[in-house]
């Protein structure tokens, strides 16, 4: 009988998981330690587990082949050497996500492109304000959107705002998704094609590769109408750069929901700048679905694995997705 052991730390999610594999596949026993000691022990004759797996654990893990990352942008050092080297496969739930951020990154371009920020300070201060927009309207059906990631996410906000009429030009390094309507480009040709972008909306999960991608230099690239959204990971935008090019004109705002430090520190002076829209790291806080699509990402793979069948969403190690 294979083993499928959930890592700690234990929450009630992984605890309803846990049971309802061990009662949906019942071929497989499924273990839940509580401690990293528990888990060490239960590690070592696992076949498959779920959660991180830290050096000491895999290097007692004698028959592990399969390991679940419950996140499609896992923490910093999810991914150590050992474990890239490791001849385990890694999947993730990437895609679960799609039509719940992509309203979320609509939200931000919508309320961009009409001026919002500035009519809801107008509001605030009890202000009339007809002429309180300082920043062009942008009519959507006219406008250009960069993509930085075509994946889950990207593919339904690229389809989104193909139905407006927008431009749709794709940044992705491996294409998963048909898409006639993308002009699609690798990444090291973002900087020839953001210069047209009307809205530059960033998805790509924090990696070697994506780290800082977005910085004083990019920002320079881009027209001064254009607005910067960031849905996908903190780190890949330097965000004191970000600040900067808001604030001295280069670019004319943001939207964003992850940061390069979290808590954004309440004396950056991003807050106070205007033409920015930020909510904190929520797209999809509360969005009910989410569970269920964990656990049916989990449940096909753990078939799979037992039928030696391909894995869905496997990660390249190196790549970190």
């Amino acid at each position: 009988m294979p083993k499928f052991v959930f890592m700690p730390p234990q929450d009630d999610l992984k605890a309803i998981f846990a049971a309802r594999l061990a009662d949906t596949v019942p071929e497989y026993e499924v273990v839940t330690p509580e401690t990293d000691e528990e888990a060490l022990d239960a590690i070592r004759d696992a076949d498959a587990a779920c959660g991180w797996v830290p050096p000491a654990a895999l290097a007692v893990a004698q028959k592990l082949q399969w390991l679940h990352n419950p996140d499609a942008g896992p923490f910093f050092g999810y991914y150590y050497d050992e474990l890239i080297q490791h001849p385990l496969t890694i999947t993730n739930p990437r895609g679960i996500y799609y039509d719940h951020i992509s309203h979320h990154i609509m939200m931000f371009v919508f309320a961009l492109s009409r001026g919002l920020p500035w009519y809801v300070d107008a509001q605030r201060n009890r202000v009339w304000g007809k002429d309180a927009r300082k920043t062009p309207y942008i009519f959507l059906g006219e406008a250009t959107a960069l993509i930085n990631g075509v994946g889950g996410i990207g593919h339904e906000t690229a389809r989104i705002c193909h139905q407006l009429g927008m431009e749709v030009i794709g940044i992705e390094p491996r294409p998963e998704y048909d898409l006639p309507y993308v002009e699609f480009h690798t990444p090291d040709q973002l900087d020839d094609v953001l210069p047209r972008a009307d809205f530059v909306i960033t998805t790509v999960p924090h990696t070697p590769e994506t780290e800082g991608m977005f910085n004083a230099d990019t920002f320079r690239l881009m027209k001064e109408t254009a607005y910067f959204i960031n849905i996908g990971r903190g780190k890949v935008c330097r965000i004191d750069d970000l600040a900067d090019a808001i604030e001295s004109g280069e670019i004319a705002g943001a939207g964003l929901d992850v940061f390069e430090e979290e808590p954004l520190p309440s004396d950056h002076k991003l807050w106070g700048l205007p033409n920015v829209l930020m909510t904190p790291h929520v797209a999809v806080r509360d969005a009910e679905n989410i569970p269920e699509r964990r656990f049916q990402i989990i449940l096909d793979n753990s078939r799979r694995f037992l039928n030696d069948e391909l894995l869905n969403n496997i990660v390249e190690k190196d790549k970190w997705y």
